[in-house]
């Protein structure tokens, strides 16, 4: 019963986004993030991510843009913030950790399905694992200026 509600929730949010996305401006896709390709999301070296992001001990690489969504994978810690326009979907699959949703801290591990709400405080897992990576959907695209710390 409990993977049918957040798997409908999930198609729930997806849809909404791909249909905003008429209404509100995305980001562009880029030629290069959206060739057909498959990607072993385990075998992905932090440094295949890039740099870490000044500030945070996150890095992320996107994979896929679209007018409705993005798609990204991340590793790291980010400070507790919300995002006022985007829902977000994070998919842990490698690591155990904790992650900050509301106004609670609780366990996740690999298979867990995160849906963030936009408006939802939230920040990255602070791993208990040596390595700790999520499947980030995001819908609409968030914005740059679209991360609001939480104190």
């Amino acid at each position: 019963m409990r993977r049918t509600v957040v798997f409908s929730a999930m198609l729930g949010m997806f849809v909404l986004g791909t249909f905003s996305a008429k209404w509100m401006p995305g980001a562009q896709a880029a030629e290069a993030a959206n060739s057909a390709r498959i990607v072993n999301v385990l075998k992905m070296s932090d440094e295949e991510l890039g740099a870490e992001r000044p500030g945070t001990h996150m890095r992320a690489s996107t994979f896929f843009t679209a007018p409705g969504a993005t798609v990204s994978i991340q590793t790291g810690d980010v400070v507790k913030h919300f995002h006022q326009n985007s829902d977000e979907i994070q998919y842990i699959v490698e690591g155990h950790g904790t992650f900050w949703l509301g106004d609670h801290e609780q366990e996740v591990g690999p298979g867990d399905l995160i849906i963030i709400p936009k408006g939802t405080a939230h920040a990255g897992s602070h791993a208990t694992s040596q390595r700790f990576k999520a499947i980030s959907i995001k819908t609409p695209p968030q914005a740059a200026d679209d991360v609001h710390p939480v104190s």
